[in-house]
């Protein structure tokens, strides 16, 4: 049985202020073509559909054509969905019923009741039963009807909550079982501070949403979402695919793809990753104003400056060579000095007032007089 596992596809994502429907239209249709090439018996997508709650319509459409196509491309194939914490439950849910019958498996709200399990989808090939368990994102409070609280009254920890859901499940280990899941996993005893996060996830501060893997070990692959980068946890049947494509900065570089998963009898699987090429990628280039200049390309760039320039208007003159120019910084003389500029160098013979019109753009005469009053305000409350 072959499965593709995919994950936080964040469709509606702006970034830097600029709409990414063109870009994640261009690699959903990547996808498509490799699940078309690949035909799977099943697709999982591990949570963070859309990249909030109320995605636009032009998000919902992207996302209905992707799943369209794939019904009409590879109509034997089950596809399944679970809602990460980005997406609305409702929404995901919606006609859950009536898309089960087309083989194309919403799964929104997890169980929340005593009386409610998880959604188990079974497939069956030579080597007999595959089960799928899906379970979408949840938060302690989410489930407290079923885990109960803690004898103070309080709701358990992620780990704790996540674990009882997991164990009140009748699970047949003599059977594969495959596990579909939107939390933040890892490895039993690693410390969470330690583990490397992308700057587009959402981190909860003291990282209080960590789940340890050994409860997933029942399984015989886990197909995670949540993180945003592709890894492993402490096992290659337990992955992150990560994003299809980069969201951050920090994410330059990174090979972003889809996992096969081909399981055989039980025991015996292998997992490959197919690669994503973006229509942009996502760069970080550094030295002089010449050197950077001569590397002009249409990615996602931040710029970094090493050394002093007198070049005049530096920001217009540099989207000359990088259309799709993302920030600029300046890091020279061992300062480590960092300004971002997303449309041009500041001029400091503008008022603030005038600077922040500039910023805002397209601001009414009503609009101008709030901006004059807040920044009164401030300004007052600084000198005072």
């Amino acid at each position: 049985m072959k499965i593709i596992h995919l994950s936080d596809l964040h469709i509606g994502k702006r970034w830097f202020n600029r709409d990414m429907n063109e870009d994640q239209k261009y690699i959903l249709n990547q996808i498509t073509e490799i699940i078309s090439v690949n035909k799977p018996d099943a697709v999982v997508i591990a949570g963070d559909i859309y990249n909030t709650s109320s995605p636009t319509s032009d998000a919902v459409e992207l996302f209905d054509d992707f799943i369209s196509g794939l019904s009409v491309t590879v109509p034997d194939t089950e596809i399944m969905i679970i809602s990460g914490n980005h997406d609305s439950t409702k929404r995901i849910d919606m006609f859950r019923k009536i898309l089960n019958v087309h083989k194309i498996h919403m799964i929104g709200k997890p169980p929340v009741l005593p009386e409610e399990y998880m959604e188990k989808i079974t497939l069956t090939d030579e080597y007999g039963n595959v089960n799928f368990y899906l379970l979408p994102f949840i938060s302690p409070a989410m489930v407290n009807r079923i885990t109960g609280t803690d004898e103070n009254g309080r709701n358990f920890s992620y780990n704790k909550a996540v674990r009882m859901m997991i164990e009140r499940e009748n699970i047949n280990t003599d059977e594969r079982n495959i596990f579909v899941s939107h939390q933040f996993y890892l490895p039993s005893g690693s410390d969470p501070k330690n583990a490397e996060r992308m700057e587009s996830e959402s981190i909860k501060v003291g990282n209080i949403d960590v789940v340890y893997a050994d409860i997933l070990e029942r399984f015989d692959y886990c197909a995670l979402g949540h993180i945003h980068k592709p890894m492993s946890v402490g096992s290659e049947y337990i992955r992150y695919c990560g994003t299809p494509i980069a969201y951050s900065i920090s994410e330059a570089g990174q090979k972003k793809g889809v996992i096969m998963v081909e399981l055989n009898e039980k025991g015996n699987i292998n997992t490959s990753v197919i690669p994503l090429v973006p229509l942009h990628e996502v760069r970080i280039i550094k030295g002089t104003f010449e050197e950077i200049s001569a590397q002009g390309c249409d990615d996602y760039v931040r710029i970094v400056i090493t050394e002093k320039s007198e070049v005049v208007g530096i920001a217009e003159k540099l989207r000359e060579f990088f259309p799709n120019m993302l920030e600029i910084c300046f890091d020279y003389n061992s300062r480590s000095e960092r300004t971002v500029q997303k449309r041009q160098e500041a001029d400091i013979s503008k008022s603030t007032f005038e600077l922040c019109k500039e910023f805002l753009q397209n601001v009414s005469p009503e609009e101008e007089k709030i901006l004059q009053d807040i920044i009164n305000n401030i300004q007052g409350g600084i000198e005072a």
